[in-house]
Order: C-alpha cells, then sequence, then structure tokens
C-alpha cells in the first residue's frame, strides 16, 4: 500500500513538473515585456497591448508602442521559437547518433551559416539578403557533409559525423578568410558581432518564418518521439522493430538542420543550448524521447527568453547571445559530466 502511494506521489510531482515547465515560457514571456532598458508600467504594457481589441483614447506615446510591438514583441518570440527549436534539434541529434556529446551544428550547418552571412555583410547586402544566404549556405554544408559521407564506405553515422567535422571546419576557415580581407573599421565589426548572436535585428516577418520553419518540424519531432528510442538499439534492432532506420535519419537530420540553419540565418550563431538543455530535459524526465524533445523545446524556449533578458539589461550595452550561453553552458556541462550523467542510461 505504501509503495503504491509513493509511486502516485512520484507520477503526479513528475507531472506537475512538466505542467511547470510547460508554463514557464509563457511566464518569462510576460515578464519581458515589463522590463528593458526602456522601462514601462504593467498597466502602460497591458493597455497598449489590448489597444488593438479595445478601442480608446491612447495615453501612451508612438515611441512606447513600437517598444512593444516592434521590438520587445519580436524578440521575445524569437528567443521563445529559436531556443526551443534549437533544443529539440540538439535532443533529436544525440538521439539520432547515440552520442550525448552532439549539437545541432554537428554537420557544419552553423559555420555554413555563418560564412553566407559573413560574405553577405562583406558585400554590404541588405538584412534579408544577409539571412537568405545564411540559410542557404547552412544548408548546403550540411548537403554536402550528406555527400562526402556517401562517397566512403564504412559505418553510417560515424562517417556522416566526420563528414560533417569536415564540412565545419572548411566553412570555418572560409569565415577566418572572410574576416581576413574585410575592411577592419566597418566590416570587421558587424561580421565578429553578427557571428557572436543576438536578437536584436529580429523582426514580425522573421517571426513569421521562424513559425514556419521551427515549429512545424518540432511538432512532428514531438509526434515520433518514440520511434527515436529505437535508435539507441542501433540501426539492425530498431529495423527489426518496424523503424525505417535510413529513411527517417535523413527526415530528421533535414528537419534538425531546417530549424538550426533558419535559427542561425535570423539571430547569428548561438551556442550550447542544443547541447546543454537536453540533457538538463534528460536530468528531469529520463532519456524517453516522447517526453523529452516536448519538454527539451519549452526548457530552450525558457532558457534563451532568460538569456536574452540578461543581454538586453545587464548593461547598458546589449551582450551578444553567444558569450551569456557559453558562460553558462560551458560549467553546467562540466557539473553534468562530473555526475557522469553525459552517457546513456
Amino acid at each position: 500500500m505504501v509503495s503504491v502511494q509513493v509511486r502516485w506521489v512520484e507520477k503526479n510531482m513528475v507531472s506537475l513538473g512538466i505542467v511547470c515547465i510547460i508554463l514557464s515560457p509563457f511566464i518569462l514571456a510576460v515578464i519581458s515585456l515589463f522590463i528593458g532598458q526602456y522601462s514601462l508600467d504593467p498597466i502602460t504594457v497591458l493597455t497598449i497591448l489590448f489597444s488593438p481589441v479595445i478601442h480608446s483614447d491612447p495615453t501612451w506615446t508612438e515611441a512606447q508602442s513600437n517598444v512593444i510591438f516592434n521590438i520587445r514583441i519580436p524578440r521575445i518570440l524569437g528567443a521563445l521559437l529559436i531556443g526551443g527549436g534549437l533544443s529539440v534539434a540538439g535532443a533529436v541529434y544525440q538521439s539520432l547518433f547515440r552520442n550525448p556529446m552532439v549539437s545541432p551544428d554537428i554537420l557544419g550547418v552553423s559555420s555554413g551559416a555563418g560564412f553566407g552571412a559573413a560574405v553577405a555583410i562583406l558585400f554590404s547586402l541588405p538584412l534579408l539578403l544577409i539571412e537568405g544566404s545564411a540559410f542557404f549556405f547552412g544548408l548546403l554544408s550540411v548537403g554536402f557533409a550528406i555527400l562526402l559521407s556517401q562517397i566512403y564506405k564504412g559505418e553510417s553515422i560515424l562517417v556522416l559525423v566526420l563528414s560533417g567535422i569536415i564540412m565545419g571546419s572548411f566553412f570555418t576557415s572560409l569565415i577566418s578568410l572572410v574576416k581576413f580581407v574585410a575592411d577592419p573599421t566597418s566590416k570587421l565589426p558587424a561580421i565578429t558581432y553578427w557571428l557572436m548572436g543576438s536578437l536584436s535585428a529580429v523582426s514580425m516577418p522573421d517571426i513569421l518564418f521562424a513559425f514556419i520553419f521551427i515549429v512545424p518540424g518540432s511538432l512532428y519531432c514531438m509526434i515520433i518521439g518514440w520511434r527515436l528510442n529505437a535508435f539507441s538499439l542501433g540501426d539492425e534492432e530498431a529495423g527489426a522493430l518496424g523503424v525505417d532506420t535510413r529513411r527517417m535519419k535523413y527526415i530528421l537530420i533535414l528537419i534538425s538542420t531546417m530549424i538550426t540553419a533558419y535559427s542561425v540565418c535570423i539571430c547569428g550563431i548561438i551556442g550550447w543550448i542544443g547541447l546543454v538543455i537536453p540533457h538538463l530535459g534528460r536530468m528531469m524526465v529520463g532519456p524517453d524521447n516522447a517526453r523529452l524533445i516536448p519538454v527539451s523545446f519549452f526548457l530552450g524556449a525558457a532558457y534563451l527568453i532568460l538569456i536574452d533578458n540578461i543581454a538586453r539589461n545587464a548593461t547598458t550595452a546589449e551582450i551578444p547571445l553567444g558569450i551569456l550561453t557559453a558562460i553558462v553552458g560551458v560549467p553546467f556541462f562540466a557539473y553534468i559530466m562530473a555526475r557522469r550523467d553525459v552517457g546513456w542510461t
């Protein structure tokens, strides 16, 4: 009887924890509307938010309205979608490659996207073309990695990872070349700052495309998460369970690449999220991907919203997101390794 009650309490505690995880990014999103360098009281913020629905004489300035609708809401939505998407991509890759050290840029997507953006900035292209160039070269890098893996014979996962490392190193060297030839007074600082990651330039059209690229892919990964569990047994065993491993592997790689490439193209390279957050989710709900992938999405969303708030409020000059995620991610990952939670159970 006592053991049954203990299991009931444990089950309800886990359910309550999952509910809190799901609600956390939305609570942080609401709080984020009220804080910033341009301070706004909650009454003013709520009045501005509901002004399109409840028509009344404006008691706010146009500048205040612009801060809410054109700056804070796009940033918050961008952090929510990008943080969640990168975490899902990281969880998928770690399960797919059966390696807890894998991150979403393992196939070179971040380096390729960074090179595309750097070239576009070098030639003074408009923001839309910078994002388009980053997205194209991110996909191109992964495409080359897959093509390279098909040329060589061997264990497919290992060869694919090694091909991704090759392409990532290649595009990283090209980024260095672009920075070497860039004007050190104007273009080089712009390229360097973009590569460090920021949500300062995110707009509502970016959010619309983020919904198109990130939300459907993340939902698909959540729905088929239970099938990912079979990959932990190996390709042959997963195939014996009725999972078309080859087809699913490339579908999931394509989805994760699209999510990561678009995230990089609108906010630059933000590391450690896709590596660390799935481990945090695994510590909370276990290795079952049916629960891990949704939990990773909401944890990643809450995490990047929180990091973005720190980035834009800690100092008068905005801190690049990539710096903060590394500062937080490195010691946390070291802690995970010390506890030996980095291995599969």
